[in-house]
């Protein structure tokens, strides 16, 4: 692996530290860290930026590297999508889950106790649907990915743009905000299941009468 070395001895060669890399190329300091010590490969985007930073070409700076570039990458996208799939399949079957939890206490007058193992499976399908975006986010953070746009790129093989106005101001977002806004969006989830649940058992309820 050389090009982690490339990017060390050449931003060594600037005197310019990590942070200030990555203001110039617009990713995150943990960023460039990653890509100097070979754990992820810099995008087509970046490595044209990176490539104009430090005044050389792009094949003078990932040499041997290009293939295990592809192929690390590649596997990313791939897991990345699994996970993607993964997480809304478990999402919808939580929703559905919901809906039986409700139906069974409306419909059938199940009383809570009765029901409890349909509401741990929701539960269970919730947990499996989050570690899946806790996975994908790992995914997505290591490669810099902050909105969808850059995702999507990503996602098709493209160069990733990260200077956006919406790219500079999701990357101002402190990660504990980031981790609430997440929680959030997923007990909306549950909630919309509930409500979605007693809607239809309402009314199965009413057309049975």
């Amino acid at each position: 692996m050389e090009l982690g070395s490339h990017i060390k001895a050449r931003r060594a060669e600037l005197g310019i530290s990590q942070d200030e890399l990555a203001g110039r190329i617009y990713v995150s300091r943990q960023t460039i860290s990653s890509w100097e010590n070979d754990k992820t490969y810099p995008d087509v985007q970046s490595l044209l930026l990176l490539s104009q930073v430090f005044g050389t070409t792009i094949d003078e700076l990932v040499r041997g590297d290009v293939d295990t570039m592809k192929e690390t990458v590649e596997k990313d996208v791939q897991l990345l999508k699994r996970l993607s799939y993964a997480m809304t399949g478990f999402i919808a079957l939580m929703v559905l889950a919901m809906i039986w939890w409700v139906a069974q206490m409306t419909v059938w007058d199940l009383s809570i106790v009765q029901t409890l193992p349909t509401a741990a499976l929701a539960l269970v399908l919730w947990g499996i649907a989050l570690f899946a975006e806790r996975w994908a986010k790992r995914i997505k953070r290591e490669h810099d990915l902050v909105t969808y746009q850059e995702v999507l790129a990503f996602w098709n093989g493209e160069p990733v743009d990260r200077d956006t106005e919406r790219g500079r101001r999701e990357r101002l977002i402190p990660r504990w905000m980031k981790v609430v806004r997440i929680v959030g969006w997923a007990l909306f989830g549950m909630a919309v299941g509930f409500f979605i649940g007693y809607g239809v058992a309402w009314l199965t309820e009413t057309l049975i009468r």
